[in-house]
């Protein structure tokens, strides 16, 4: 079952809303047609943080707060963006807002100095990571006002693929650099298939432990709104982020005021440290918008990586990688063998190797062989030596020389998926899809064929 947004307020969650820290004096809206003579827009901002430091989301809650009293802020969004992308941020999620103003130009020219005071001096910034050898890009803010929405086909792009700065529609007006993609993506999002995420910043230090009040998180995770707070294998908390960031904690729900409450009792916890602020964002987390068609292919060959433990299938088509991380995803990978047909459904990075996100075996070839039994004993036959054939050891019954292959018991014949902990932001997962859906999902592509 999917999760649909009715972006629909909830009288009876109203209390909360009161009580959520304000933000600003400005109004809010549902996207609601202006029927009092203002103008709408789309704001979009993207890659301010870097691995020294910062959240986006932070510097965009600030942005929101600032706004003059004439603007109506509509629903803040954050929108993850292709996991592969050369330029990616830490967390690789942009953040986008419709606006209502009675006073365009006046919030162009607010915009344009907060963007020279507040965004512009974090260009550059870059730090290299402690777990990753990649080649990490400095901060290059983008920030992006459109007058209408752009086409939602520039978001397909950008959370599938890589896209470059002359892909994009032209804005009204754009400020910045490479974060313009992200931007764009973030307002071109149609928003339909969504889930909500809460985020709360720190006032204080940021190097700092966190300490957020595990008991109200436990207690929330039981609500059925609320997804992916705890790794349930290990029973501790998913919310808080690792590394610097002003980022206290962020907690997912299936529902706007689910997120809402429960961020609410979080924050007024006596156990959790005092909060700058809070909002809550409509996302496209577990949307699986990244995600084409499957792969269908045919295992040629399994090697398991000495150190870091992760299974490489080699294939008809694109190798396979299955990270040690991904439980029983990768259980699997090291079970198949040559002649196995997999179903995989994933993405393929800039060396062309397919990043398995689901798996499933379609069909496996024997794993070992024995004699038959003797028709009259029912007893195993024997082999009488090279080109003798076989004999029953009880009534000396002779038969041709023969093998029955025994097909083995995979770990798993159903769809599989790393655990909770190990999922990308953007996966979906499997017990919100439509199996019978999901095993269709195949391309009639002969280059995908396992002849």
């Amino acid at each position: 079952m999917g999760f649909r947004c009715t972006a629909v307020p909830c009288s009876c969650c109203a209390w909360f809303m009161l009580h959520q820290r304000p933000m600003g004096r400005q109004k809010r809206f549902r996207g609601f047609v202006s029927t009092v003579g203002g103008s709408m827009g789309w704001l979009g901002l993207d890659d301010t943080d870097s691995l020294a430091g910062g959240c986006t989301t932070a510097v965009f809650d600030n942005l929101l707060n600032s706004l003059p009293t004439s603007t109506t802020i509509g629903t803040p969004r954050l929108v993850r963006l292709w996991p592969f992308a050369q330029r990616r941020t830490r967390g690789n999620a942009a953040l986008g807002v419709e606006l209502l103003t009675d006073d365009v130009s006046s919030l162009i020219s607010h915009l344009e100095a907060w963007w020279a005071n507040h965004i512009a001096p974090l260009a550059g910034e870059v730090a290299s990571s402690e777990v990753s050898s990649r080649e990490q890009s400095p901060a290059s803010p983008g920030m992006v006002w459109f007058d209408d929405q752009p086409p939602s086909e520039i978001y397909a792009k950008a959370v599938s693929k890589e896209v470059s700065l002359s892909e994009l529609p032209t804005p009204e007006r754009s400020w910045g650099g490479h974060g313009r993609i992200g931007a764009t993506a973030a307002v071109a999002w149609n928003g339909k298939q969504c889930t909500w995420e809460a985020i709360a910043w720190r006032k204080g230090d940021v190097d700092s432990p966190r300490r957020v009040d595990s008991t109200t998180v436990e207690a929330v995770d039981s609500w059925p709104e609320i997804i992916f707070s705890r790794d349930p294998r290990r029973g501790t908390s998913l919310i808080a982020p690792r590394g610097l960031s002003p980022v206290l904690f962020g907690l997912r729900a299936t529902a706007e005021q689910a997120a809402k409450k429960a961020c609410h009792l979080l924050v007024h916890s006596e156990e959790t440290e005092p909060v700058q602020g809070w909002r809550v964002f409509q996302t496209n987390q577990a949307s699986g918008d990244h995600l084409g068609d499957n792969w269908l292919l045919e295992v040629r060959d399994v090697s398991i990586d000495p150190v870091r433990k992760h299974a490489h299938i080699i294939t008809n088509g694109p190798d396979v990688l299955c990270y040690a991380e991904g439980g029983p995803v990768n259980a699997l990978a090291r079970w198949v063998k040559e002649g196995d047909v997999i179903e995989v459904a994933g993405l393929v990075d800039h060396d062309e190797q397919l990043h398995a996100e689901r798996l499933k075996l379609k069909s496996w070839v024997p794993r070992s062989r024995q004699r038959p039994l003797c028709p009259e004993c029912l007893i195993r036959m024997k082999s009488m030596g090279a080109g003798q054939g076989i004999r029953c050891p009880k009534c000396k019954r002779r038969e041709p020389d023969e093998w029955i292959d025994l097909p083995g018991s995979p770990p798993f014949t159903t769809w599989v998926e790393p655990p909770v902990d190990a999922r990308r932001h953007l996966a979906r997962p499997l017990e919100w899809e439509d199996m019978s859906r999901l095993d269709e999902n195949l391309p009639n592509d002969e280059e995908q064929s396992t002849s």
